[in-house]
């Protein structure tokens, strides 16, 4: 007799092929049966009911900001892929101005009360019309480079606090010329925001305290690098000597980007921020997207960080929201005492 075979009767046969050691199951397939094995299991009520109101808040200045922070790439059609071609095309067409909007009042209704972005015209444009048409109340956290020009529009367009991103910072320290980054620190703080530095690098953490620089906060990558597809250190250390021939181990550097490895350094990278009075903004804390909430959000927070910044589908934020206020409901095992 003919059987219908489906997508659930296939993946139940190569299960028990695979258990008989003549099929190893795909990464794919994997997933497929980890997706079966979610529709069958209860969900955890702790973190798939109920709302995320009285998300926790820190403070840096006098602005009062959601631990859990919406991260501006994703609507700025920007995705760290690792070799995937089309997905900054397919998230800049999933990102119409509708679904950036849908996702900001997403955040909203969950107690997130803080978003950063590339101060774009698209952004600009969203945004204003998200004030006006909607009544978003959001806060924008300007993400812009050393440019002044840059750094002004931001500023005139309702940002309430502004940090030089990663990649520019990275380049500066490396380069030697701190002094841009002194005067757009300076330019921020002379127009009343609070002003912050990110970086992939610890050296560059070291470099801005060093140089005296007068930060009200950092962000700094974080995330444990066990997951999959991360290449072994050993692997790291070779391809970041071609980058950059005085990489020092002990110290570290930035420039290795393969595979989106991001922190390649997070216990260094957690001993440092013992040592730093200054709030600290956690960010790539899922690896882009390679580690679960559930697992990169404690990481970091447990590791010292004040919050955590997280690029987010609008699918994706209630149950990030519910993630966060649990794991910050009871007492967090810490070393670093809370900056903000």
């Amino acid at each position: 007799m003919e059987r219908k075979v489906n997508r659930r009767t296939f993946l139940k046969g190569t299960v028990g092929a695979s258990a008989g050691g003549t099929l190893v199951l795909s990464l794919e397939e994997k997933a497929l049966m980890a997706q079966m094995q979610e529709e069958k299991a209860p969900t955890k009520p702790a973190m798939l009911t109920g709302n995320a109101k009285g998300m926790p808040c820190g403070k840096i200045g006098n602005v009062t900001m959601s631990r859990l922070i919406l991260g501006g790439n994703l609507i700025g059609g920007a995705a760290h892929s690792r070799d995937l071609i089309y997905a900054s095309q397919l998230i800049r067409n999933y990102f119409t101005d509708e679904k950036i909007m849908e996702t900001w009042q997403a955040a909203e209704e969950v107690g997130i009360n803080t978003m950063s972005a590339w101060s774009s015209k698209q952004m600009l444009r969203v945004f204003d019309k998200y004030r006006k048409e909607r009544g978003g109340k959001i806060q924008w956290l300007g993400h812009t480079n050393f440019n002044k020009d840059s750094i002004r529009i931001a500023i005139d367009n309702g940002a309430v606090g502004i940090y030089v991103c990663g990649d520019p910072t990275d380049r500066c320290v490396k380069s030697g010329r701190l002094d841009l980054l002194a005067e757009a620190i300076s330019l921020i703080k002379d127009n009343g925001l609070f002003a912050g530095i990110a970086c992939h690098a610890i050296r560059v953490l070291k470099a801005v305290e060093a140089s005296g620089i007068e930060v009200d906060f950092y962000m700094k990558s974080l995330h444990r690098d066990n997951y999959w597809s991360a290449p072994p250190r050993e692997q790291r250390e070779r391809d970041i000597r071609v980058w950059d021939p005085d990489w020092d181990p002990k110290i570290e550097s930035s420039g290795y980007y393969h595979d989106n490895v991001w922190c390649i350094n997070p216990e260094g990278t957690i001993e440092y921020m013992k040592k730093i009075e200054k709030p600290w903004m956690a960010f790539k804390v899922l690896a882009a997207g390679a580690i679960h909430p559930r697992d990169g959000f404690r990481y970091a927070f447990e590791s010292g960080a004040d919050f955590i910044h997280v690029g987010m589908f609008d699918f994706q934020i209630r149950e990030d929201a519910l993630i966060t206020r649990d794991i910050l409901s009871t007492q967090v095992d810490r070393d670093r005492t809370w900056r903000a």
